[in-house]
């Protein structure tokens, strides 16, 4: 489990497709210190939780190696990650830690894309839209994980969302380089799907 607050940007520094290119193995650098990084931990990238296969350091610098899955690929912007491209990383939650997000369970449930991008004063609001599957489970007020940060929902239109981004949260995320046409990761509210299923039950 995660909370959607990002404790590290990372850069993929390779990337090779394997099993006929059904598997990527990415390398990714980051500032973690690397002892306490274990194989089979979880690492959140931009939102979607991958498992740690290997780490270890080079240059001063930690690197962590993760796969990402046929599954992952097809349902998530990992299939336009390449190398160079920063990902926004949480570690798992830890009995204890501070919930200062939400509830985020890393499992991405589908793609959204930035329709439009409006510039404030060291802040921006960003209009986004997705599936009417997922559209459902967003409300005003509510939060939603993009590319692996909790936000709260500005205003909702049908499948049509905005969010606004503080300063700390650009300066801290990758959110600052989004623009219009930009696909992002998105999970909706856990809380949200449950409600909304045992409404159906009735």
């Amino acid at each position: 489990m995660f909370t959607g607050i990002v404790t590290d940007v990372g850069e993929i520094t390779s990337l090779k497709p394997v099993a006929q290119g059904q598997l990527h193995r990415m390398r990714i650098a980051c500032g973690y210190d690397q002892t306490t990084i274990a194989d089979g931990a979880s690492i959140a990238c931009n939102g979607v939780c991958l498992t740690v296969v290997a780490s270890g350091t080079s240059g001063g610098k930690t690197w962590f190696d993760v796969d990402a899955a046929a599954e992952t690929l097809g349902m998530t912007t990992a299939k336009h990650w390449g190398e160079g491209g920063r990902l926004n990383l949480e570690r798992a939650l830890k009995i204890g830690d501070e919930l200062g997000g939400h509830i985020v369970a890393g499992h991405a449930d589908g793609i959204a894309t930035i329709v439009k991008r409006h510039d404030l004063p060291d802040m921006a609001r960003f209009e986004l839209k997705t599936s009417p599957e997922l559209a459902r489970f967003i409300a005003a007020k509510g939060s939603v994980t993009l590319d692996g940060v909790s936000l709260t929902v500005n205003t909702v239109d049908d499948v049509t969302f905005s969010v606004l981004i503080i300063p700390h949260t650009l300066q801290v995320t990758t959110l600052s380089g989004w623009k219009a046409g930009s696909e992002v990761n998105i999970e909706v509210d856990l809380m949200a799907r449950y409600a909304a299923r045992l409404s159906e039950m009735k």
